[in-house]
């Protein structure tokens, strides 16, 4: 096929046609002008493939610094605006390989040698991929380390703690910001374990069924840094799972930031007034002069159902097709792309927000006091002193119902009441009634005391160090 016939391979794909495509289904099946962002993955891919039939004599010397010579010019091209995207040739992988035919000749010709179109896009899509997880990996630690800089400076700040949006028991803000950073840490564990699998080369499998060309599939891969290859070519060009995984790493990485998200907007409104966020991140409102919006917080708790939504439809894309390429799978990168994009940004905005939280600590406190957050504390004294726990469950339970009558807390009761409720309490109670008691009480590994904390903070600052 000469260079003209390939860049007009629309009007007719090969002698076997013969009609031209109509405008309405050349529209409606180009990909290029979404696609065209993996054009590094694919001018690295067809560089490494050329270098392999080269050395396996498949193409000579001359064909090979010819293919190089191209595609150093089209990357110039493309970094400088000037390359022109063509409709016509569907999708970035045309619309280079045209390009380079027209500079270089039968060398461009030969560069698809042992390849196909199938082959080729699964390669790009993991190269693409894998570059960018590699963008997205750190972020995640950036948000790690946002998180640990809020808790190393709350480490003694009192929250009330929330079971069924009930005040339950006191705990460290500290606590509470640590909890999201485990969140965000098996998210990068997962990111890594999806890594792996994403690095595996198709390239090779050529249409479905392999090739008669004596390849080195190992050398591209090594060229390439990829693990290994794919060993069966019909999964190879027809897996997807690369991408149904990298997305459902994305949706739990959202869903992480959605609930901080939520929490964020609750806390920053004024029935709750724990937290104050910077200006830059909040918006007002056109018509009530007072407001002030954590858009940034419920947008990003928005675009967790786009992610999500992302997940869902590539699952239900790979659910129906039969092995191995379908032309189906060209849907596979506009919402992987989106993913990306999505999880990217939502992360390094997220990030600097949260890092930035000023944090009411004596509203945090004031809350904790409403709900009877030492209730357990209490049961829990009445155990030592060798009261059975259900028996100190329905002791605690009438006290709670008193407190809640005369409108005051537990530790406000005098002893003499408490003592009504069981003989053996003494003095030595509102210890443990106390909130900042109630903390330090929780001195196990995991648990909430300042001193646990601690130690946690320097645990997770040693991993990201």
């Amino acid at each position: 096929m000469s260079s003209n016939q390939l860049d007009k391979k629309s009007e007719a794909w090969s002698a076997l046609f013969s009609e031209p495509m109509s405008d309405l289904v050349k529209r409606y099946t180009s990909s290029v002008f979404f696609d065209k962002r993996m054009w590094r993955a694919d001018i690295a891919g067809s560089l490494a493939h050329a270098q392999m039939l080269a050395a396996q004599k498949i193409i000579g010397a001359d064909d090979l610094a010819a293919i190089q010579k191209g595609m150093a010019q089209i990357t110039q091209e493309i970094e400088s605006g000037t390359f022109e995207w063509k409709l016509d040739l569907e999708d970035v992988h045309l619309n280079i390989e045209a390009r380079l035919t027209q500079l270089v000749g039968d060398a461009g010709k030969r560069l698809h040698t042992g390849r196909s179109r199938n082959d080729q896009v699964a390669t790009d899509v993991r190269l693409w991929l894998r570059e960018e997880i590699d963008t997205l990996a750190p972020l995640l630690r950036q948000m790690q380390s946002a998180l640990l800089d809020v808790a190393a400076q709350n480490v003694e700040t009192i929250l009330p703690g929330f079971t069924h949006m009930q005040v339950a028991q006191p705990v460290s803000f500290a606590h509470h910001m640590l909890a999201y950073v485990e969140m965000f840490a098996r998210d990068e564990e997962r990111l890594a374990d999806v890594r792996r699998r994403v690095n595996r080369l198709p390239l090779g499998a050529a249409a479905l069924a392999g090739t008669s060309y004596p390849l080195d599939r190992e050398m591209v891969a090594r060229t390439l840094g990829f693990d290994g290859v794919c060993q069966n070519s019909l999964d190879a060009v027809s897996d997807r799972d690369f991408a149904i995984e990298f997305a459902s790493f994305a949706s739990i990485t959202m869903m992480h930031v959605s609930r901080l998200a939520e929490e964020i907007v609750l806390w920053m409104s004024q029935n709750f007034g724990f937290i104050n966020l910077a200006d830059r991140y909040c918006t007002g409102s056109s018509i009530m002069p007072q407001k002030r919006n954590p858009d940034v917080a419920e947008l990003a708790r928005g675009k967790s159902g786009r992610v999500v939504g992302h997940l869902m439809g590539l699952l239900t894309l790979m659910k129906g097709q039969p092995l191995t390429y379908n032309k189906d799978n060209q849907e596979d990168k506009e919402p992987l792309f989106d993913t990306v994009d999505t999880v990217r940004d939502t992360l390094r905005i997220m990030a600097e927000m949260a890092g930035g939280i000023v944090v009411k600590k004596e509203a945090m406190e004031a809350a904790a006091l409403k709900g009877y957050a030492t209730a357990t504390d209490l049961a829990d004294y009445l155990v030592k002193k060798g009261l059975p726990f259900r028996d100190a469950h329905e002791v605690v339970a009438h006290a709670v119902k008193s407190a809640i009558q005369l409108g005051v807390d537990l530790s406000e009761l005098p002893l003499e009441s408490l003592k009504a409720f069981n003989a053996s309490i003494e003095q030595d109670v509102f210890d443990v009634l106390t909130l900042r008691g109630s903390l330090n009480a929780r001195n196990v590994l995991g648990g909430t005391a300042p001193v646990q904390v601690l130690k946690q903070i320097e645990r997770h600052r040693a991993r990201l160090a």
